[in-house]
């Protein structure tokens, strides 16, 4: 059985989100997915919107999820060294340095790391910039 663990805020669930979840789960044949905590996200973004708890649940229901847990670190390493999965899966918007500690980290445990392209404009960012600036524009029209 090939274990996976993939990671993700899910501050606000978008189409990037399944095709990522989807594609790690054509990989492995137990899919675990990590959700950083609100201290975990903030160590590099802002707060999310959604609370964590509705956030770990959101996953949890997905098809393509087998079990989530609790990330408390923006580095996704820590669980994988106690979870030891067989793939650890990435993305391209993380920087050269996070992929190769990841590389490192995981091959003691005899695992590889997979990196999947970043979904660029289907990130919650954008779409909360979306929104702002059509709230603002529409507050502007009256």
């Amino acid at each position: 059985m090939v274990v996976g663990y993939a990671y993700v805020v899910a501050d606000l669930i978008h189409i990037g989100h399944l095709k990522h979840l989807t594609a790690c789960k054509g990989l492995c044949d137990k899919l675990i997915v990590g959700i950083l905590t609100d201290g975990a996200v903030m160590e590099r973004k802002v707060k999310p919107i959604i609370s964590f708890g509705e956030r770990l649940e959101m996953i949890k229901q997905l098809k393509c999820v087998d079990v989530a847990v609790k990330q408390e670190d923006y580095s996704p390493l820590p669980n994988a060294k106690q979870l030891e999965p067989d793939v650890l899966f990435e993305s391209t918007s993380h920087t050269e340095k996070d992929l190769e500690n990841a590389k490192l980290t995981v091959k003691e445990f005899g695992g590889r790391v997979v990196i999947f392209p970043y979904y660029a404009g289907q990130s919650s960012t954008s779409i909360k910039n979306k929104i702002l600036k059509n709230w603002q524009h529409k507050e502007n029209s009256y």
